[in-house]
């Protein structure tokens, strides 16, 4: 392929991605500064809170190396079909639909080795080359820390309405959480807030509550950097438990304590999207003549 084919061939990917985008109103990255925290839990259970509202979801899992969000919501060894050229999602509950790497691997143990570019294209393929359809909203679950994934995904979809964080209250993860929030606003994506992940715990025997990883550090961190905080999930087993058989928790417990903080989050999450869309439309208003003072005092 010579230059100016290559150089037709990126325009027509280019054309392909913005027109899928094009149909998804709301677009969140949810991002972990480290292994551990949670983060595809919180993924898997904001998607799916936001399926049980009536909201048309799609769940991207970009984490090439380690994908669980199959796992989790019970479609793991459900192979990704085809139509019309394009790749179809598997539909994980009404109103959610999800593509994941898992999907096409020939069996769950069956690593994938590759270098930052095939991931970059894999990332491409699953936004552009897939019939996502009308989406409200498109959650990404991001694997570890800043580098190709997260990156690529901010590369490619840079009007993303923003980045949820999600770590636990110990220094060591609020150190890693706070990168992210730095590694978010250089690529000028906005900051969605803050999820502590396994604050507290309540014992079922006795209603003591233990402070197994700290509690208040994500809150904290948050209110130094200046962003929201979005909710804290205190630990639950049923949480463990359920994302193993691959029943989304926010679905069967949503009276928990864990499961009622889920719900808010959810809340709040919606709140944000209203919130960019509505500055997105007062942006657009502000930039077109017909709205100016000038042409509305003629």
């Amino acid at each position: 392929m010579d230059c100016k084919e290559q150089s037709t061939n990126d325009q027509e990917k280019d054309a392909q991605l913005k027109e899928t985008l094009g149909r998804i109103k709301h677009k969140f990255l949810v991002l972990g500064g480290k292994g551990g925290v949670g983060k595809t839990t919180v993924a898997v259970n904001l998607a799916m809170g936001l399926a049980m509202r009536g909201h048309e979801v799609g769940l991207l899992d970009v984490d090439i190396h380690g994908p669980n969000v199959a796992k989790m919501l019970g479609i793991e060894g459900r192979a990704l079909s085809q139509s019309e050229g394009k790749m179809l999602p598997v539909s994980a509950a009404p109103h959610l639909k999800v593509i994941s790497m898992a999907s096409l691997l020939p069996n769950p143990d069956h690593p994938v080795i590759w270098r930052g570019p095939m991931k970059m294209g894999a990332i491409r393929q699953f936004l552009s080359d897939v019939q996502w359809g009308c989406l409200d909203y498109l959650i990404v679950d991001s694997p570890p820390g800043t580098g190709d994934e997260p990156l690529s995904v901010a590369q490619l979809i840079p009007e993303a309405d923003g980045a949820i964080i999600v770590t636990t209250p110990q220094d060591v993860a609020l150190l890693d959480s706070r990168k992210c929030v730095n590694f978010v606003r250089q690529l000028n994506i906005p900051v969605t807030g803050i999820i502590e992940n396994m604050s507290g715990f309540s014992c079922p025997h006795c209603g003591q509550k233990i402070d197994i990883f700290k509690i208040g550090g994500g809150e904290k961190a948050a209110a130094e950097m200046g962003v929201l905080f979005l909710g804290r999930i205190p630990l639950d087993p049923k949480i463990v438990e359920l994302g193993d058989t691959g029943e989304p928790f926010i679905f069967k417990e949503e009276g928990t304590p864990a499961g009622r903080e889920l719900g808010k989050i959810v809340g709040r999450v919606i709140e944000a999207g209203a919130a960019r869309k509505s500055e997105a439309d007062r942006n657009d208003c502000a930039g077109k003549s017909c709205c100016s003072a000038k042409n509305i005092n003629k």
